[in-house]
C-alpha cells in the first residue's frame, strides 16, 4: 500500500469490532501518517483507549459535529448507523467509506474495489459516500476481472464457505466456545441459526420468497454493478462454515471464447491483487492475515469448453473489509 500524501485525520465508526482491530492493524502495518484517529463505539467502551502511531486514542460516541475536521470516516457498523451518520460525514468534509450494505446498490453511489473499477475515484473528487462491497463479492470479482476483460464472460456460479468472523465477534467466539465444550451434546446457538461446530449452515442472512439468502443477493446484485456487466449472470449459493477466518469460493466462470489453460492462468496472474497457485491450493488457513485474492484449482469443465473452475480464497476480515477501505483511501489520497 501506498504511503498517504499528507497525515490524515480519520475517524472509525465502530472501532472495537473485528474489522474495526483489523483496520487498525493495517494502518500500523503499512505506517501511514495519521494526524488524528477519532474511534467511535457504543457507549459501553466509553473509557477505552485506541493504540495507533504511538498514541492513545479514546472512545469516543457518536454525536453532532463528530466528524469536523476529519479528512476520511471509515464505517464498520450496521445499516442503520451507516444510513443515518455517514451522510453526516460527508456534510462535514469527510469522505464516508461504508462498509455496511446500506449504499452499496443506490445508483449515484460508487461501489468500489479499486484493482476492479478505482478508476470511478481520483484526489480530486468532493467528499462522498463510497460503498465498500460484501466481503464474498470484494474476492470474487478480482478473480472476475481479469478474465471478463481479456475473453469475456457469459455467466458465473458461486458456492461460497463463509467463515464465522464474517458474522462479526459474536461469530467467532461462538465457535470457539463451541469447540471448547466439543463434547457437549447440545449447543444452543446464538449467532447462527443452528450449532455452527462440526456443522456447515447453507443460510447466511434472511431467505427471501424465491428462496436466496440476503447474502446470496448482494453477491449476485455487486458483482454486477462492480464490474459494470449488466450481460452477465451471477449465482450464487452461500455456506457458513467452522473456520474462524477467511471465506472461500467455488467458482464455475463460462467464458465467451474457448481458452487454454496457460492462457488463463497467465490472465489470472498477471492481475493486481490476485495471487494464483498453480501447482497447489490455498485453503481459510494458508490466506488468513494475507492481503492477496488467492485462486486455486483452476481447471476447465469436462461438458463444456467454455466454462473453467476455480476455488478463490481471502482474508475476509482484510480485503474483504478493512483493506479493501483502506486502497479506496489509497485512490484518494496517494
Amino acid at each position: 500500500m501506498k504511503k498517504w500524501k499528507r497525515p490524515l485525520k480519520v475517524g472509525l465508526v465502530g472501532a472495537t469490532g473485528v474489522v474495526g482491530e483489523t483496520f487498525i492493524n493495517i494502518l500500523e502495518e503499512h505506517a501511514q501518517p495519521i494526524a488524528e484517529l477519532r474511534p467511535f463505539a457504543s457507549e459501553r467502551s466509553l473509557g477505552m483507549k485506541i493504540e495507533l502511531a504511538g498514541k492513545q486514542w479514546p472512545v469516543q460516541v457518536l454525536a453532532k459535529g463528530c466528524f469536523d475536521g476529519l479528512d476520511m470516516v471509515f464505517f464498520s457498523s450496521g445499516d442503520d448507523i451507516s444510513k443515518e451518520w455517514a451522510p453526516e460525514a460527508v456534510k462535514a468534509g469527510a469522505y464516508a467509506i461504508d462498509n455496511s450494505n446500506a449504499f452499496r446498490m443506490d445508483q449515484g453511489i460508487n461501489l468500489v474495489v479499486p484493482e476492479v473499477n478505482g478508476h470511478l475515484l481520483n484526489s480530486d473528487s468532493k467528499p462522498q459516500v463510497i460503498a465498500n462491497p460484501n466481503c464474498s463479492t470484494i474476492q470474487l470479482v478480482v478473480a472476475l476481472k481479469p478474465l471478463l476483460d481479456k475473453f469475456g464472460i457469459e455467466d458465473v456460479t458461486v458456492s461460497t464457505y463463509q467463515a464465522v468472523s464474517g458474522a462479526g465477534l459474536p461469530g467467532y467466539e461462538e465457535l470457539l466456545e463451541q469447540t471448547k465444550n466439543y463434547q457437549q451434546a447440545d449447543h444452543e446457538p446464538k449467532t447462527f441459526s443452528k450449532q455452527i461446530l462440526f456443522n456447515c449452515i447453507p443460510q447466511i442472512g434472511s431467505f427471501g420468497q424465491d428462496g436466496f439468502s440476503t447474502e446470496e443477493s448482494k453477491i449476485m446484485n455487486e458483482t454486477v454493478k462492480i464490474l459494470n456487466a449488466p450481460e452477465v449472470k451471477v449465482s450464487a449459493f452461500t455456506v457458513r462454515i467452522p473456520a474462524l477466518n477467511s471465506h472461500s469460493e467455488a467458482v464455475w466462470v463460462t467464458l465467451k471464447k474457448e481458452v487454454t489453460r496457460e492462457e488463463v492462468i497467465n490472465t489470472l496472474g498477471n492481475f493486481e491483487g490476485l495471487a494464483v497457485l498453480d501447482k497447489d491450493f490455498p485453503t481459510a488457513l494458508d490466506v488468513s492475515g494475507e492481503d492477496p485474492v488467492f485462486v486455486g484449482r483452476i481447471h476447465q469443465d469436462r461438458h463444456n469448453k467454455k466454462r473453467w473452475l476455480m476455488w478463490v480464497v481471502s482474508d475476509n476480515l482484510k480485503k474483504g473489509a478493512a483493506l479493501n477501505g483502506l486502497q479506496i483511501a489509497e485512490k484518494l489520497y496517494c
